[in-house]
């Protein structure tokens, strides 16, 4: 070559005798290529010293090998909730593995809202990860509508039409209230997650469940919704003891509601597990460090942000399938219950 250009990929394709497109499915590892193109390109490559470049590969295969990890909340909970840094590490190191660039997108309001359809309209990202998804919320079908691959972390209700990467709620819940059952606890109140949400709905249908296994009798008054917050459980625990002043256990739909639960149970100079047993549900790194280290529901979190992302890697570079997977959950028994 003459001066110091470097090689392109019509380069690359001038010299094996190829068209682009081949070039550019050797260099992203597609099998649609036969053995004779592809010894000619992975010649010329090394003929030519060829470094793929991300810009001119996505003009060849209209990509961008970047996906955009949407999560609908806050700064405050993002920093606060273990769940999601879990996640994060999840998807992060399953799109190492095949090169692909993570954007996180934190959607608040209606800005932020619309800079994600411009990034989709513009073809910015390949894909979409979204968390954090809610009944009445509208990006799950604004997506779909525009054609983008999404995958979901959690699902809408029972007939999610989506791919969707979640763990079994429903069973870890039983799981746990079944335990506390078993020793002993007939007054099991639960702190619920948001019930616009199928994750809160389906780890209340689990109390339920597990009571009616037992022939005991689930209480109302022993429900109280929550938001998933540290906070909004203190409330709940509040209400719940006023309400309910003989209950002997609290089922509370996340570890971070576990701990308000334990520190309104503290303040009020109730001892867990004697007078109350308390399970949470996700074993974040909090179960192991509250007074007493808490029971609780194991979730594979960063299994689901990996399994979320090679969902979607599988189908913006392999034109994959869409999938639907649900993870198993495991309890966890230490001494708050």
């Amino acid at each position: 070559m003459s001066g110091n250009r470097r090689p392109t990929i019509k380069t690359v394709a001038a010299r094996a005798g190829v068209g682009r497109t081949t070039v550019s499915r050797v260099v992203n590892g597609s099998d649609l290529v036969s053995a004779d193109a592809r010894a000619r390109v992975l010649a010329a490559i090394k003929e030519l010293n060829y470094v793929p470049n991300s810009v001119a590969r996505g003009l060849v295969t209209n990509r961008t090998n970047a996906v955009a990890l949407v999560i609908p909340e806050s700064e405050s909970r993002l920093g606060s909730e273990p769940f999601f840094a879990a996640l994060i590490r999840g998807v992060s190191g399953a799109l190492a593995e095949s090169r692909t660039q993570l954007q996180l997108m934190l959607v608040r309001d209606q800005s932020e809202r619309d800079q994600l359809t411009e990034t989709v309209a513009a073809h910015r990202v390949d894909g979409v990860l979204l968390v954090s998804v809610h009944a009445d919320d509208r990006l799950p079908g604004m997506l779909e509508e525009m054609g983008l691959p999404t995958v979901l972390a959690g699902r809408r209700d029972a007939g999610e039409r989506l791919s969707y990467v979640d763990s079994d709620n429903a069973g870890g819940a039983t799981a746990a209230v079944r335990h506390l059952l078993h020793r002993g606890r007939r007054r099991i109140a639960t702190i619920t997650g948001p019930l616009d949400m199928d994750v809160g709905r389906s780890r209340l249908a689990g109390w339920r469940t597990a009571h009616r296994e037992a022939g005991v009798a689930a209480d109302d008054l022993l429900i109280e919704g929550g938001d998933f917050t540290e906070e909004g459980a203190r409330r709940a625990m509040c209400s719940l003891l006023e309400r309910a002043p003989d209950l002997d256990a609290v089922f509370a739909a996340s570890d971070l509601m576990a701990v308000g639960a334990l520190a309104e149970l503290r303040r009020r100079r109730r001892r867990v597990p004697d007078d109350v047993a308390v399970v949470g549900y996700e074993d974040s790194i909090l179960a192991r460090h509250t007074a007493p280290p808490l029971t609780t529901v194991r979730q594979p979190v960063e299994e689901i942000g990996r399994t979320m992302a090679r969902i979607l890697t599988g189908i913006t570079q392999q034109g994959g399938p869409r999938q639907q997977r649900t993870l198993p959950t495991e309890l966890v028994v230490r001494e708050s219950s």
